[in-house]
């Protein structure tokens, strides 16, 4: 399958669980908001305001998305629209060049793997598997290959754009991967799939990493059953119930000290408030893990839906034990995640709609 036919009829994964089809299910069943009335929609496919970078902007009467495709696929802003006016849910990249760095931007995927590797290898099916450094910055290979690679517009209609990423000759992860970002009334669905086209088997994982606008008064709700305590190269060292003050079982301010964390046990189910601004944004996956970063001083926070922990290879059990999925060649793996913006009355404190899955 070549990168001008992409992975479009990509099936679920065949080591899909029933645990986490019944998750999809109920995601595809209960977050799947619809606006009444009257929309418009318009797909653009342009050059920035910088002029050297081509963006893809999706827009209907609610939201407004621009993507950059040549940098990892990226969102470089995400807005709700209210009366004409445009209010930005994820941070705005301010400026979008071919040299932009992906951390400026307002959202990337995480694929094959989220976060860091411990020493850059891991041990999986009896053998070594190193993994290369990818950014001059980082002492540890972090976030994978699709957050720095320049991907392909598959296909693209009023209301959706669909990118293809073919990593054939990559190392030790080789793979082809595509991501779709889809309009739907108030929501924003992305969906990242990935194939193993490697000779061997390997762990495999997949999550995205928005920077969400953050003020005086954010709140988060985000349940949780636990976190990994990170050491000082932020690596995880030790497993702990998650204190009172970061439960957010309920919608609750941002810590002001920073974090930068993976909790797990999430429920799927998560709200950011901003009661000033008088709005929310209920998000879904089907995923059990959230990496939760505050730096302090900021005017952004991320709140990362992921199916594993920071270096879930070298955990106790290893990848598989940890959230990751392992795929032999020609296997895929599908996760969907869905950001809903919803207008609040004054001070309404949404709380988690999940239950509790598992620890």
């Amino acid at each position: 399958m070549s990168v001008a036919n992409p992975v479009s009829a990509f099936p679920q994964s065949a080591q899909t669980s029933p645990g986490a089809q019944s998750r999809r299910a109920r995601l595809a069943a209960a977050a799947n908001p619809v606006m009444p009335g009257p929309s418009t929609s318009a797909v653009a496919v342009g050059d920035s305001p910088a002029g050297d970078v081509a963006c893809v902007t999706l827009a209907n009467a609610q939201l407004r998305l621009d993507v950059a495709p040549t940098l990892g696929g990226g969102i470089t802003r995400f807005d709700w629209r209210d009366d004409g006016a445009l209010t930005p849910i994820f941070r705005r990249c301010r400026h979008v060049t071919a040299d932009t760095h992906p951390n400026e931007l307002a959202c990337y995927p995480l694929l094959p793997y989220s976060n860091r590797i411990g020493g850059g290898h891991f041990n999986f099916a009896g053998r070594r598997v190193d993994v290369a450094r990818n950014r001059p910055d980082e002492p540890l290979p972090i976030h994978g290959d699709g957050w720095q690679s320049a991907w392909q517009v598959a296909d693209s209609d009023r209301e959706y754009v669909r990118l293809t990423l073919d990593r054939r000759d990559g190392k030790p992860y080789s793979f082809r991967a595509a991501q779709t970002y889809k309009l739907d009334g108030p929501s924003l669905v992305i969906t990242l799939e990935i194939e193993n086209t490697g000779r061997d088997a390997l762990p495999f994982g997949l999550g995205v990493h928005p920077f969400f606008v953050r003020d005086a008064d954010t709140e988060l709700s985000a349940a949780a059953g636990g976190l990994w305590l990170t050491g000082d190269d932020w690596l995880p060292v030790r497993h702990v119930q998650a204190p009172p003050a970061w439960q957010f079982g309920v919608a609750y301010p941002l810590p002001e000290t920073i974090v930068n964390h993976a909790f797990t046990g999430w429920s799927g189910q998560a709200a950011v408030v901003w009661p000033k601004r008088r709005l929310s944004l209920n998000i879904a996956a089907d995923t059990d893990y959230y990496v939760l970063y505050t730096p302090p001083g900021q005017d952004f926070f991320c709140f990362e839906p992921v199916d594993h922990p920071i270096n879930a290879m070298n955990l106790a059990g290893g990848a598989c034990e940890n959230g990751m999925t392992q795929l032999g060649r020609g296997e895929r793996l599908t996760r969907t995640f869905r950001f809903t913006v919803e207008r609040t009355g004054l001070r309404s404190r949404p709380g988690a709609r999940g239950t509790r899955r598992r620890q």
